[in-house]
């Protein structure tokens, strides 16, 4: 495909061929990134560096977004498009008493309506706060009692079947709007609040410390947990769109991430856009050709996706690639977990490019660490921090921390300071206090650094499994086991042993063709401790048809765990519903 890359191999995973890397385009770091916005003589709002300052700068006319119809077909809105619809929202939720602070939950899939949604929202200095449209009644009401929700804009069907029973119960709750020219009573219909409004609003200057997003993330017990976002994140959003995913003016990119999630929302909506790239939105859900078909036609040039989807993809195998003409392509990135080894090297063969790892949470806001554009890849690795983000590995030693020699696990954690970084959880401050300490954010992660700097994940710090005196990282256990031709994926936890203390255990998932028999189970397991050896190898494998995820895409270790020994399950409202 004549494109040129270089990828080295993880030390510990196949042996040591590392090499430095190469230096990656522009050292600035983030502190600069402030010439990537205009802001307001010291006011920010996310929504008009989104849109409003490209039309003003001659850009009106560029497709903005390209959104692929379910049923064929698309529909583009040019920048232009986007700032007379953001005005019309904003105009619209200021006529109906709503202001600044006031609090806008989107629920429905990926349509343009979405994306109006979210950026009207923060025009009118109101914070945006989206979910995921597959949730249940249950999920979806905790979270906008949390967040004192005042208008929700959804579907009717989505309404009828989630909301309505309770809608009156939650009084903050002041305004439904639901897409479309009817709407069920009590409730206003979008087209028809859109028509008569404003094409003129003009976007609110908002401090740039005032709240523009929440984003829901769950822990392994109670309730999900509200990050709060402010408008000066964007100064991070426009630099690492930049900086790890090669995002520049008419770039034509894709995120596969729902906007329900926070990479949908961070680097599918607001980085992009900053940046001023046509985007392209997909309004279904995965099909291996349908996807292979969106990269030719619309000749993607920056795919952003996740492990999920590629581990899919590599399932079907080289040959079903093959037709396809992928050239356009020049970056590939992953999001959402780890990505295995393999996933790197196969990207390769298939795409001539390898897929680019990055690390970051819904409390960062934004990408911290990535294997970034002109760096080596090293599979497996999550890559070196951004410029401007202090990353590190320590472990708690007396009453501070510590950090640990190259090499040595510990927790990542990173020096606080960075725009997009959350500002606290909702009404959850003594939560939020313990995330820090010392000077450091506390991400929960473990991991360690080599000795060129690159950081690997090794597990949540939750997830580490200790057997006869052996720390041992499920991820480094996953990817050995779906080197296997026959598994799909794995989930690894430690189940407790008298002797050892905790045993691996291993649940997994087979590719198409292949069954689960007692001597392929045998024959994994071999092929496991070929690989780790038999102190890390799993000592029991067990065969399931799918693995518990959430809905974008993670295993849920934990949930395997609570489920094997008989413990409370916690915060399963972004499961997907699975079957063993």
């Amino acid at each position: 495909m004549g494109k040129q890359s270089s990828i080295v191999f993880s030390p510990m995973d196949i042996g040591s061929q590392g090499t430095h890397a190469s230096q990656p385009r522009n050292d600035a770091g983030w502190r600069d990134a402030r010439a990537l916005i205009d802001g307001f003589d010291g006011r920010l709002n996310i929504a008009f560096e989104a849109v409003d300052r490209h039309v003003l700068a001659g850009h009106g006319a560029q497709t903005a977004i390209r959104f692929l119809k379910k049923n064929g077909g698309h529909e583009d809105m040019t920048y232009e498009d986007l700032q007379t619809q953001t005005s019309r929202f904003a105009d619209v939720l200021t006529r109906n008493g709503l202001s600044p602070g006031d609090s806008v939950f989107g629920l429905m899939g990926r349509v343009p309506e979405l994306y109006v949604c979210a950026l009207g929202a923060l025009k009118a200095g109101l914070v945006f706060t989206p979910l995921f449209s597959a949730f249940g009644p249950e999920p979806i009401r905790t979270r906008m009692e949390i967040g004192s929700a005042r208008v929700l804009v959804t579907t009717a069907a989505i309404y009828k079947r989630k909301i309505a029973a309770w809608r009156h119960e939650l009084e903050s709750l002041k305004l439904v709007l639901i897409l479309g020219d009817s709407a069920p009573e009590g409730c206003v219909a979008l087209k028809d609040a859109m028509a008569p409004a404003s094409t003129s609003f003009e976007t609110v200057r908002m401090d740039p410390e005032s709240p523009a997003l929440i984003h829901f993330t769950s822990g392994t017990t109670g309730k999900p947990k509200g990050a709060v976002h402010v408008h000066n994140a964007v100064i991070y959003h426009a630099f690492s769109g930049r900086r790890a995913l090669d995002l520049t003016p008419g770039t034509k990119y894709w995120c596969t991430a729902d906007p329900g999630w926070v990479t949908g929302t961070s680097y599918g909506i607001i980085s992009p856009l900053v940046n001023r790239v046509t985007m392209i939105v997909d309004e279904a859900e995965f099909d291996l050709d349908r996807w292979y078909g969106t990269l030719e036609r619309e000749k993607i040039e920056v795919w952003y996706s996740a492990p999920t989807a590629i581990r899919m993809m590599m399932r079907e195998g080289a040959e079903a690639a093959a037709p396809y003409d992928f050239s356009a392509l020049r970056f590939l990135g992953s999001v959402g977990e780890p990505l295995n080894p393999e996933a790197v090297v196969w990207s390769e063969k298939v795409f001539g490019l390898p897929f680019h790892d990055n690390w970051w949470q819904t409390e960062t806001g934004g990408i911290m660490i990535a294997n970034q554009p002109g760096m080596t890849v090293k599979p497996g690795s999550m890559g070196k921090p951004l410029p401007g983000i202090e990353a590190g590995i320590v472990e708690r030693s007396g009453d501070g921390l510590r950090e640990v020699p190259r090499g040595d696990i510990g927790e990542l954690a990173l020096r606080p300071g960075w725009p997009s970084m959350m500002r606290t959880y909702l009404h959850e401050q003594a939560r939020y206090d313990k995330c820090f300490r010392d000077g450091w954010y506390l991400s929960g992660d473990l991991a360690f650094c080599d000795e060129d700097g690159y950081f690997w994940f090794v597990g949540r710090a939750d997830d580490l499994i200790k057997t006869s005196g052996h720390l041992i990282g499920p991820f480094e256990v996953e990817s050995a086991l779906i080197e296997h031709q026959a598994v799909a994926e794995a989930g690894v936890i430690g189940v407790p042993d008298e002797t050892a203390g905790e045993i691996v255990k291993a649940y997994v998932t087979l590719n198409p063709g292949c069954e689960p028999t007692e001597t392929l189970e045998q024959d994994i397991r071999g092929h496991a401790r070929k690989k780790l050896g038999p102190a890390v190898a799993p000592r029991e494998i067990l065969f399931r048809n799918t693995l518990p995820k959430t809905r974008s895409g993670k295993i849920m270790r934990r949930l395997l765990k609570a489920r094997e020994l008989g413990l409370p399950e916690g915060d399963i409202s972004t499961l997907e519903t699975d079957e063993t």
